[in-house]
């Protein structure tokens, strides 16, 4: 028997505009939030609304990813009946070594994997946005409207909608026109990037888009419009949660700051009913020294706190050194803070070391990035 829904995660892109982050890491697996990657945001969603197939397709600097995502584990989704299957671009029979041309042609290479499952419906999902979200509501709604595509949309400003792809729907909600990233645009319903097919639907235009030379083999830029070209059935489904796209290290660093303000994502699950599954480093306890002053921070295992802390993430296994100031700031796994430095509005990558009386953005000027990496 087929599964009712099958979901796939696009977490092939380069991620350039995080410069030294992905110099050599795919975006999806870039660290965030003290403790968590980026993919375990899309991959957590999946378990907690039920989805136990996903495909997690990989391209960029895929080795690390590949290895994270694994069979699923994290997220329990090695079962017998369930998988996390990670699907890199590939050489395939008469076709040869290829690259990922596109959102749709990643899908389309990944044809025999569906099609191995026979789903009902599949759930497209970009691999690399902080979120949580219940697919299932979703999917409700698609089956509801007998839809043959349902976009999850989110509003944003006029000013921000020139960013997106942009839903413009009549007062039940079907799509009737949709404008990528256009310089006027005539709403606010910005896509959000995820998407649930109905699957037959889905695969006669993705096979018909891949015999197109002209394609740019993309969702947003061929399959909605060819689909709203042959009046197909599409609709705009309203998400009015947290959700970030953190495709900048500004953006990134505002995401990770967010959650020290209203905490409208709730990564400690107060309600006990959606966590964010990701692997326990299984660190040794933190310490806290006698002089060391923390607030409004987060302060993951094996930390060492001997200076000051504030308005802050810090991952696993950083060490800041007495006298040191650390302040509005996210210093990811290892990071070493010497004594008497001084690091404000930064982000610091992995392993770095600050040495001793070092300066980091004194000022709080706009954010900085520093990382043992060129990018």
């Amino acid at each position: 028997m087929g599964k009712e829904i099958v979901a796939m995660i696009l977490a092939g892109g380069r991620g350039t505009r995080l410069k030294a982050l992905t110099a050599s890491v795919a975006k999806p697996a870039v660290h965030f939030g003290g403790k968590y990657r980026i993919i375990d945001f899309p991959l957590s969603n999946c378990a907690n609304s039920g989805i136990d197939v996903v495909g997690v397709l990989t391209q960029y600097e895929s080795v690390l990813l590949g290895t994270y995502v694994g069979a699923g584990t994290k997220w329990g989704l090695d079962g017998k009946q369930s998988t996390a299957a990670v699907l890199p671009a590939r050489e395939r029979g008469g076709v040869g070594a290829t690259w990922y041309a596109g959102t749709a042609d990643a899908i389309y290479q990944n044809i025999g994997f569906l099609d191995e499952h026979s789903p009902e419906y599949v759930l497209i999902l970009s691999g690399d946005h902080i979120y949580k979200m219940d697919y299932d509501k979703m999917l409700e709604a698609h089956k509801q409207k007998g839809a043959d595509c349902t976009i999850a949309v989110l509003n944003v400003s006029l000013k921000e909608a020139s960013r997106f792809g942009i839903m413009n729907t009549n007062p039940d909600g079907t799509v009737y026109e949709f404008d990528e990233k256009p310089e006027k645009p005539k709403s606010t319903l910005a896509s959000m990037g995820i998407y649930i097919y109905t699957y037959q639907e889905l695969r006669k235009y993705l096979i018909e888009d891949a015999k197109d030379e002209k394609s740019a083999h993309d969702f947003g830029m061929n399959i909605i419009p060819n689909m709203l070209a042959d009046n197909k059935k599409l609709y705009a489904y309203e998400f009015d949660g947290y959700w970030k796209d953190v495709g900048t290290v500004e953006s990134l660093w505002e995401a990770n700051m967010d959650l020290l303000e209203d905490r409208e994502l709730d990564l400690y699950n107060i309600k006990k009913d959606w966590k964010i599954y990701t692997e326990d480093t299984l660190a040794q306890p933190q310490y806290v020294g006698e002089d060391a002053q923390i607030s409004n921070s987060i302060i993951n295992q094996g930390c060492m706190i001997e200076g000051t802390v504030t308005g802050s993430i810090l991952f696993g296994g950083v060490s800041v050194g007495k006298g040191a100031i650390v302040e509005d700031s996210v210093l990811m796994p290892g990071v070493l803070v010497e004594e008497g430095s001084v690091i404000r509005k930064a982000i610091i990558d992995e392993g770095v070391v600050i040495t001793e009386n070092s300066k980091i953005n004194e000022d709080a000027g706009e954010v900085v990035l520093v990382s043992n990496n060129e990018g």
